[in-house]
């Protein structure tokens, strides 16, 4: 069984500066018997790590409009039934269950602050300058202060596919974007800047052997990732490659709109 003890060893192994502040994703389940369960890891991430973000995205806030601007990797129309299902947005909203456990243990402590982006929130702790620089038309902000501040981002238990800042390096690189919708008590929302599939994330894992830190607790992996040498590695392998990090699957809409516009001028990469 996987102790609070044995957590917060690995993680001070993985040497990052307590200063900075910490994107985190994880899955429970991956370290097999957790003593004391989500609790005990998001304990153990606080005491190593006292700037601590995560996502608590709310997918069931979405909706699908009749019609809408054009090449949005959406079919217009479609979803009537999972439209009257969806939910409205507010602050005490539970983050999405594909999201993991963790990220609503941390949305409920005591001490947690969370952004109000009605599908793509996140909330943290020791990061209120990261939450507050969002809104409705940069959903990804709270990245990109991460990154300008030289925060982390800690995978425990999982892949590149459920890194989200990873999208950040795609939108500084002119990948395309896309516009949602989400039901908010002032109505129908507009979410411009959403950004694409996660999919084919784990094909940037080659590019990041010069900068990336790992360990390991019970039958669990830990990866940790500097922010700005991550960003710059997506920039980098978009611009070689306009289809670089899209997933294989032909069905995906998000990706095949990306390589319907692949034709894109280049980006120079500044953080």
């Amino acid at each position: 069984m996987v102790t609070f003890r044995d957590l917060v060893s690995a993680l001070r192994k993985l040497e990052i500066d307590d200063s900075r502040p910490v994107i985190a994703h994880a899955s429970l389940s991956a370290f097999g018997q957790v003593h004391g369960g989500a609790g005990t890891l998001l304990g153990a991430l606080l005491t190593v790590y006292p700037a601590l973000m995560m996502p608590t995205f709310t997918y069931k806030t979405m909706l699908t409009p009749q019609e809408g601007p054009p090449d949005n990797a959406l079919v217009y129309g479609r979803e009537k039934d999972q439209n009257a299902m969806a939910e409205f947005f507010y602050p005490a909203l539970p983050a999405d269950r594909l999201m993991g456990v963790l990220p609503e243990a941390l949305r409920r402590h005591p001490r947690a602050c969370r952004s109000s982006h009605p599908i793509l929130s996140f909330a943290g702790i020791n990061v209120e300058p990261a939450l507050h620089a969002q809104d409705i038309s940069e959903p990804l902000a709270p990245i990109r202060m991460l990154t300008e501040m030289g925060g982390w981002a800690l995978l425990l238990g999982v892949d590149q596919t459920v890194n989200t800042s990873i999208h950040y390096g795609e939108r500084l690189a002119g990948r395309k974007q896309f516009v949602r919708w989400a039901l908010t008590l002032d109505g129908v929302q507009e979410c411009p800047g959403f950004p694409g599939c996660s999919e084919g994330f784990q094909a940037i894992a080659s590019r990041l052997d010069g900068i990336v830190r790992k360990g390991q607790v019970g039958p669990a992996q830990l990866i940790a990732l500097p922010l700005p040498g991550l960003v710059e590695a997506v920039q980098v392998a978009i611009n070689e490659d306009a289809l670089a990090l899209l997933c294989a699957r032909d069905y995906c809409e998000r990706c095949t709109a990306v390589r319907d516009g692949r034709e894109r001028p280049k980006v120079d990469i500044r953080l």
